[in-house]
């Protein structure tokens, strides 16, 4: 294990019991997350699982022309397991560093062997990867219902949650990419939200302004999804 004695911070991990936690330290180890940093791509394998303690990973599908499009985000209240939890040796998804930050990184072998004989760690996780499902279904069902300015003011949300700043280190091709939209589509919306006085848009980063008028502007599909997640992770999600 390294790092320091106040890590690690991600929120699932200290959701544990103490005496767990203190037999899970030793298989942790504290790495960087870097903005753009693949931590594990689609089709590759299955190597490793990731903690996020700050930062925000986007879990991503990939077409075969290049193109991708998001379908969940993970920061410090989850990991990057919900494969392995069910014994997955490749991933089907790419995990990108959409905020930079830090993570807990733990081997798939480590993870197993805690599955199998931590019943603390292994309830944990099923219920981690439930609570990862609400977020997937209400992610596809708003972007499929609403315009592109509520999934939109929702995404800053869910990213300013795992985040210590207002200001997010984000473009928008990179919205864009991971709404799904083209990137005329996503600049449109991104100046309805600067009219409104809620987001300040900038070279390759968006600051929000108002939090609570952001969560006006998005639908209810944010604070479905975060009432939904601590329901599941009570401990874990603020």
């Amino acid at each position: 294990m390294t790092g320091p004695s106040d890590w690690p911070r991600n929120r699932l991990l200290l959701a544990l019991p103490s005496a767990t936690l203190k037999r899970l330290t030793p298989e942790l180890e504290q790495v960087p997350c870097q903005h753009g940093e693949i931590l594990l791509d689609a089709d590759s394998s299955l190597e490793d699982v990731f903690f996020p303690d700050s930062g925000v990973v986007s879990v991503v599908a990939v077409y075969e022309d290049g193109d991708i499009i998001e379908m969940a985000t993970i920061g410090r209240e989850g990991c990057t397991g919900f494969q392995a939890i069910f014994g997955a040796k490749v991933s089907s998804v790419r995990f990108l560093v959409q905020i930079p930050g830090g993570a807990a990184k733990m081997s798939r072998g480590a993870f197993a062997r805690a599955m199998a004989s931590m019943p603390p760690f292994r309830n944990l996780m099923y219920a981690y990867v439930h609570a990862f499902l609400e977020q997937v279904l209400v992610s596809a069902a708003c972007n499929g219902a609403h315009s592109l300015k509520e999934p939109l003011a929702r995404w800053l949300l869910m990213m300013r949650d795992r985040s210590d700043d207002d200001t997010l280190q984000i473009t928008q091709s990179l919205l864009a990419h991971m709404l799904g939209v083209q990137r005329p589509t996503v600049t449109n919306a991104v100046r309805e939200l600067e009219r409104a006085h809620l987001i300040a848009p900038g070279r390759r980063q968006v600051t929000i302004l108002d939090r609570q008028g952001l969560i006006k502007e998005s639908c209810e599909c944010y604070q479905l999804v975060r009432t939904r997640i601590a329901s599941h992770l009570p401990k874990t999600y603020a």
